[in-house]
């Protein structure tokens, strides 16, 4: 995978205006650690970001005309329209396609976001190139949204600190593209530090840095992208978030957030078997978050393999995320020596991660290649990652 560089962002955006940009910033995508589907449940996640960056870089119109353009290697045309305009064509509703192509919708969300939240400034353009592999489930489009953000918290001067950008970007997701996740994703771009994950408590915003360790252990991360894509603006997701609003309002409390395990067996006698899985899900991958915080503290991460599996398994038989691909993936890398291993991100595709010996990485992407194959499936795109930085300014 050719990394991508702020060269490159900066090569677009002078074939497409003719001048050189005022600025390139990024942000990275990010691989979740532990703590799936608890961020819209005002729970507990552990996210960290990646090496894989969206680069944006952006120059101020001087034409007056107040117009945005924004351009991307991954489409043969930009999109071009008036600021002005962007309250005509946000908000989408949820479960329906934007009314600018789904790509431009994120860094137009952002700046009809960044409007609404009260900043203003000159007409813009916007070239993005991005390494964040798409639809694998690493949050391409939370880099999209840090990257962008950044630029225009800098060049209309908004003054919005870190956390503040991350609400703009998942303002942007949830009502210009319409998808209704949560804020961990944009967090995770956002702050992001190298050799740490991010603890976020998604009910306060709190974000607390836990060193991982995983390279001074001998360890590393490997990244097994199925090539199954997904989008979390599709029903699937769309179902389990109102299952578990279902099941927090049985309870009779504002979210699963307020649900602990041992509330489980009165859980189970008021909701028929989906709702009451789902709410499981939560509720125990909320518990297994607390307990990965406290075993990385206090004996490493040699010591967190159980829950990882764990948590692969809630996701499979309660959530019901996973699909054949993931599971191979899992499967075969814990039989080719790896300490833990799951699925990562919002799951129907998407990509699994597993924690392996440092020597081990081409024993275990050998052995889930051969998996793949030997069920017939397209072969599976497989790397590392280590814990990196969040968003930046880049020159």
């Amino acid at each position: 995978m050719t990394p991508t560089t702020a060269a490159q962002a900066t090569a677009l955006f002078t074939d497409l205006t003719g001048r050189t940009p005022d600025g390139v910033w990024s942000a990275p995508g990010r691989v979740n650690l532990i703590g799936e589907h608890t961020d819209y449940n005002d729970g507990f996640v552990l996210p960290f970001a990646i090496p894989h960056r969206t680069y944006a870089a952006v120059g101020v119109r001087d034409d007056g005309l107040g117009r945005v353009c924004v351009a991307s290697t991954f489409a043969d045309e930009p999109v071009e329209v008036a600021l002005d305009e962007l309250d005509e064509l946000f908000p989408t509703p949820t479960g329906t396609a934007p009314r600018v192509p789904e790509w431009a919708a994120y860094p137009l969300g952002v700046a009809w976001a960044l409007r609404l939240a009260g900043a203003e400034g000159r007409g813009l353009d916007i070239a993005i190139t991005s390494d964040v592999p798409v639809g694998a489930g690493l949050s391409s489009s939370a880099a999209i949204e840090g990257a962008t953000a950044s630029a225009l918290n800098d060049l209309w001067a908004a003054g919005l600190d870190r956390t503040a950008l991350a609400r703009i970007g998942r303002r942007a997701e949830n009502e210009a593209v319409g998808a209704p996740t949560g804020i961990m994703d944009q967090m995770a771009s956002m702050l992001g530090e190298p050799d740490a994950a991010i603890f976020l408590d998604c009910r306060s915003l709190d974000a607390v840095l836990v060193p991982v360790g995983i390279a001074e252990a001998g360890l590393a991360i490997l990244v097994m992208d199925t090539r199954v894509t997904h989008a979390h603006s599709t029903g699937g997701y769309r179902e389990r978030r109102a299952a578990c609003e279902r099941g927090a309002a049985i309870m009779g409390v504002p979210s699963l957030r307020d649900v602990s395990v041992g509330d489980l067996p009165r859980a189970e006698e008021l909701m028929d078997d989906v709702t009451f899985r789902r709410v499981r899900h939560v509720v125990t991958e909320n518990q297994r978050v607390l307990d990965t915080v406290r075993v990385l503290r206090e004996d490493g991460a040699r010591a967190i393999g159980d829950l990882l599996v764990a948590s692969h398994a809630s996701m499979r038989d309660d959530f019901e995320i996973s699909v054949p691909e993931l599971d191979t993936a899992v499967e075969a890398a814990l039989a080719a020596g790896a300490i833990g291993a799951r699925m990562t991100g919002g799951g129907f595709g998407g990509a699994a991660i597993a924690l392996i010996e440092q020597d081990s990485v081409q024993q275990v992407t050998d052995a889930v290649n051969a998996a793949f194959a030997a069920s017939g499936f397209t072969a599976p795109v497989v790397f590392t990652v280590t814990p990196s930085a969040g968003a930046h300014r880049d020159s």
